[in-house]
């Protein structure tokens, strides 16, 4: 980057990221939407992913703490009891443990994360600790694959009920709510990047920020790919079908 873009033109950077490093484009979606993986694949699948679920709290009250802003704060808030709950509702955990239940995993196994592949475990460790310490426009920023969350919530779940008797409605309720809090929480997202990367350099953090969270996404799915489809070697101590 060597000028500064327009609020529309950063958007568009930033959408082109997505467009070339979502990890919708990932081989292991393709099989998984496409009905193409064993049970057992898929109970892989939700056991690793639930590790990254888990870890969202802890990220956004990283962000939380170091957050001077108090209409900042105010708004990120929700991402918690999106995730968690509360006495007026259940959380995302909670819908995506109906899942791993549905799915036939002990829920007790899948909670204490032990059974993880080291991969998943290490990028979702990477994550927690960028937005813990990096700037805090960088922590925002690498929010934005929300931005392209609801399109591949829609494949999954039509792909996921056409294609797998094990799984229903019910099983995959975790992802309706995503189809609204993710756009809201996106758009918040990006207006504050828009706002606030007010120099190039701003502008690139954002950009580089967001490059990274799609990397987290995609060696996620890089570790279940070689444990559970090619070459299939589960390493030692993770979950094994």
């Amino acid at each position: 980057m060597i000028a500064l873009m327009s609020p529309p033109e950063l958007e568009a950077a930033l959408r082109a990221v997505g467009a070339e490093r979502y990890h919708d484009r990932h081989a292991f979606h393709g099989l998984l939407h496409g009905g193409k993986l064993t049970r057992s694949q898929v109970q892989a699948w939700a056991l690793n992913r639930y590790v990254y679920q888990a870890h969202i709290p802890l990220k956004d009250a990283a962000l939380i703490a170091r957050c001077y802003d108090p209409a900042l704060r105010r708004a990120w808030r929700s991402r918690l009891a999106d995730h968690d709950g509360d006495d007026m509702r259940e959380g995302g955990i909670a819908r995506w443990l109906r899942m791993t239940d549905a799915l036939g995993l002990d829920r007790d196994l899948v909670v204490s994360m032990r059974r993880a592949l080291p991969g998943t475990l290490f990028a979702v460790d990477a994550y927690v600790r960028f937005v813990a310490e990096r700037t805090l426009l960088e922590a925002v920023a690498s929010s934005l694959t929300e931005l392209f969350a609801p399109k591949i919530i829609a494949e999954r779940v039509e792909g996921m009920l056409a294609n797998y008797d094990f799984v229903d409605r019910d099983a995959l309720a975790y992802f309706t709510p995503r189809l609204t809090e993710a756009p809201q929480d996106s758009a918040f997202a990006l207006d504050y990047c828009q706002r606030h990367a007010d120099t190039v350099e701003k502008q690139q953090q954002v950009i580089d920020a967001l490059k990274f969270k799609c990397a987290v996404l995609w060696s996620m799915l890089d570790a279940l790919y070689v444990a559970y489809v090619e070459p299939g070697i589960v390493p030692p101590g993770a979950f094994t079908p």
